[in-house]
């Protein structure tokens, strides 16, 4: 055993005691990061037009903090864009992550001195945690490869600004960065193709033991991998011990990514957003992700079913359930304030609390009043491939509500790696699924309301074919689950 990997054993048992702490208490470590975000902001632009000096508790903040999305919160934003200091949050931000907003257009989510390091520690500290339950760390002496875009930047009226995943690459740790691939060249490739191309081509002779990204495009440098290699990818790296990833569910991609590495490989998941680094998988056996309470993030629960009223409650950590699904709101040590992020979760866990993504609040479908959110039509297709050798590239959902002929009926896009021999009978085992996973989808097929869902076949790569033409393919980009209307699906039925 090396002097790192000992040395790595020890970290990772003094940050294990120390998640402990704050874990069993979360009440009380909530309630102080909400003091002490109000306080540290109550002279801000933000913080005097909110009466930040009248705040004591969670009703008074409630109150006087309305629930935004990015489009409310542009104008505070577009403030600090220019120039302005104490808009937010005290000073300026030292980074603005830059992502695409589908009604924005560009966005420019703060980073400050304040939130920064909580990005980099709580990746740290998923690895950290492995180690201590799994007593594993020899692939510390290994090559790590992080999938991610350019961490090249532009200044902005004296703040420097890029992706989230190019600024990350920044504060990588001086022990990690022999240890650390591709080069600096490769990283800042913009090509999303070529980069993996490079990628590859940097990587295939090296010792690789850690790899991480979005399933998505770990799947497409690993296919490249095994075209080079003629063989799977866990045999052209021997020492491939664990894979990290976030972004969207792995479950739709593990049996493919099982066949790409030809064995299992330990595996942790990730919670990471421009907004902040959320929450991180903490144990091998338990289900869900250890949400992080102590990082400078005040979290707010509101009941999906319950969001578009007028006034929904907005539930704080120790007044919710497991098995319900929450619209995840945040206040933040970066200026962020009653903030929608988008995404849905459902608590597996309240000792202690640990959550699992279970969409987007905009990702659904309710064309017929069914509400059909992204866990049920993964939590389906995994069901209905169980004992198969069916293979799912990708997939996407919509509804067809005004068909040629007969009832309306949800429209699967799926691009399959091997495909079931009875694509009819495969199709009625995920509707089955999906009434058994959601009662109005249920009642709306007993009803004749709608009838059994499609299954339309996308030829291979069809979905970085669609993904390229909007110029989203790579680096943080997804496809959405489901879209309530018809705008990608008929883009993927141009795809031949």
């Amino acid at each position: 055993m090396s002097i790192k990997s000992v040395a790595a054993k020890i970290f990772a048992k003094r940050i294990y005691s120390k998640t402990q702490k704050w874990a069993n208490n979360p009440v009380a470590t909530q309630q102080k990061v909400l003091s002490d975000l109000i306080r540290k902001a109550k002279n801000t632009r933000f913080g005097i037009d909110h009466h930040f000096d009248q705040i004591k508790t969670h009703d008074d903040f409630a109150a006087h903090v309305p629930i935004r999305d990015y489009e409310d919160l542009k104008p505070y934003v577009e403030e600090v864009v220019n120039g302005h200091d104490n808009i937010l949050w005290p000073g300026k931000p030292l980074y603005f992550a830059k992502t695409s907003g589908t009604t924005s257009g560009a966005k420019y989510i703060p980073l400050t001195k304040a939130s920064m390091p909580f990005h980099i520690q709580a990746a740290r500290d998923a690895i950290l945690h492995y180690i201590h339950e799994t007593g594993k760390a020899d692939f510390v002496d290994g090559k790590m490869i992080f999938l991610q875009g350019s961490p090249e930047m532009e200044e902005k009226n004296g703040i420097m600004l890029g992706r989230l995943s190019g600024i990350v690459a920044h504060y990588v740790p001086k022990y990690l960065q022999k240890n650390r691939l591709p080069s600096w060249r490769t990283n800042c490739i913009e090509d999303w193709e070529t980069k993996v191309d490079a990628i590859v081509e940097e990587t295939f002779p090296e010792n690789m033991s850690v790899i991480s990204g979005i399933p998505s495009w770990v799947q497409m440098y690993f296919e490249k991998l095994r075209a080079k290699g003629q063989k799977p990818v866990g045999e052209i790296f021997s020492n491939f011990k664990l894979f990290i990833y976030g972004g969207v569910n792995y479950e739709p991609y593990r049996a493919k990514f099982e066949n790409l590495i030809g064995r299992k490989v330990d595996s942790i998941e990730l919670f990471p957003a421009s907004e902040g680094f959320f929450a991180y998988q903490d144990s091998q056996t338990e289900k869900g992700m250890l949400l992080l309470l102590n990082s400078g993030i005040f979290y707010e629960f509101i009941k999906s079913d319950e969001f578009f009223s007028e006034h929904p409650k907005r539930y704080t950590i120790g007044e919710v359930e497991t098995g319900v699904n929450y619209v995840l709101i945040i206040s933040t040590n970066a200026g962020l304030w009653g903030y929608n992020i988008g995404d849905t979760v459902q608590f597996t866990s309240t000792k202690p609390y640990r959550v699992i993504v279970s969409g987007r609040i905009k990702h659904f479908i309710s064309a017929f009043g069914e509400h059909v959110i992204g866990k049920e039509v993964e939590a389906a297709l995994q069901q209905a491939m169980e004992g198969t050798n069916i293979r799912v590239n990708e997939f996407t959902v919509a509804p067809q509500i005004t068909p040629a002929e007969g009832l309306p009926y949800h429209q699967w896009f799926i691009e399959f790696e091997n495909e079931p021999e009875d694509l009819e009978a495969f199709a009625q085992k995920i509707d089955d699924a999906m009434r058994g996973q959601n009662t109005y989808y249920d009642d709306l097929i007993a009803g004749n309301v709608l009838r059994r869902l499609v299954i339309t076949k996308i030829p291979e790569n069809g979905f970085q074919v669609y993904m390229k033409s909007i110029g989203k393919l790579g680096g943080q980009n997804k496809i959405p689950r489901l879209s309530n209307d018809r705008q990608i699906a008929d883009a993927l039925r141009t795809i031949g």
